[in-house]
């Protein structure tokens, strides 16, 4: 019996072992076969002159990132500035304010919305919510924001209902519940003895969430937030429905315009020459650099806080 066990420690040891090298061994694959697959496009280009190009001609075999990098840049950023906020107040309100009745519910709600199919989002991106933004908020920015000195030009459009900023408002929505989730379990390792003291202290609620849940949670926090960035950087059905697709640099947040994983997905079965094939592969290798970054921060910023 005892050499019975013996084996099977044996097995399960191995197999975990080689189930967590192989996990190695994909990312370094992904890697090998992008960077293989690009040398021509870095070779021909140079890496650093790739992503500064704005220029995108297939039919001349002229190819150059900056236009889907910066696309992809600014649809993340915008679309965290609208999503953090609003998943942190849902965070908080999951933890600290929500009726104990409410929690799972609404819990289960956030964790069915963060499923969604993105192609689902962008359908409803594109025939729903775009129209919406032409109609009311884009004649809203022309006639308000878009008057003020030096920012202005920036919130000025014409009639469109897609653009960089209908495609942020999508992706905000996607990350939002993903966000919060991992906000509210952030938020939950927060000791009860530091809030129950806080409170005897004569904290107000504010007081409690503020200065003592985000103090001891911040880097947990920040790990959730990147995280979700990385969810945001690689999304590709929703943004490619309401970005517009065009090969252009935004001028302001109505602008139509393209992203690293729209252009792949756009271009890639059309791609007639292997220069311009490998330019994708580049990005696809960019991204995926970009992608892993953020989740070595997000990774970091949770071994603070634990400490491990």
């Amino acid at each position: 019996m005892k050499k019975k066990f013996i084996i099977i420690d044996f097995f399960l040891k191995h197999i975990s072992m080689f189930f967590a090298y192989f996990t190695l061994l994909v990312i370094a694959g992904l890697f090998l076969v992008l960077y293989i697959n690009s040398k021509d496009a870095i070779s021909h280009f140079g890496f650093f002159s790739f992503i500064t190009s704005n220029v995108w001609s297939p039919a001349f075999d002229k190819f150059g990132g900056l236009i889907a990098l910066v696309g992809t840049f600014l649809t993340t950023v915008i679309s965290a500035i609208i999503a953090i906020p609003i998943a942190l107040g849902i965070a908080i309100f999951l933890v600290e304010i929500c009726p104990n009745f409410l929690k799972t519910p609404i819990g289960i709600a956030i964790e069915l919305l963060a499923a969604i199919p993105s192609v689902i989002y962008g359908f409803w991106g594109l025939f729903y919510l775009g129209p919406l933004i032409e109609k009311y908020v884009q004649p809203l920015f022309n006639s308000t924001l878009a008057k003020l000195p030096v920012i202005g030009q920036y919130f000025y459009g014409y009639s469109s209902s897609v653009s960089l900023f209908t495609a942020s408002v999508v992706l905000a929505i996607m990350i939002i519940p993903f966000t919060a989730a991992l906000a509210r379990d952030a938020l939950k390792i927060t000791p009860d003895l530091l809030k129950e003291s806080a409170y005897a202290l004569g904290a107000t609620k504010w007081e409690t969430i503020s200065k003592v849940m985000f103090r001891y949670s911040k880097s947990a926090i920040i790990g959730a937030v990147l995280i979700s960035l990385g969810r945001a950087i690689g999304e590709t059905m929703a943004v490619t429905f309401v970005i517009g697709n065009q090969d252009s640099l935004p001028t302001s947040l109505m602008s139509a315009t393209t992203t690293v994983t729209a252009t792949i997905a756009n271009e890639f079965t059309e791609a007639s020459s292997h220069l311009y094939l490998s330019s994708m592969y580049l990005l696809a290798l960019i991204l995926f650099l970009l992608s892993f970054l953020l989740i070595i921060g997000s990774k970091m910023f949770f071994l603070r806080k634990t400490g491990n």
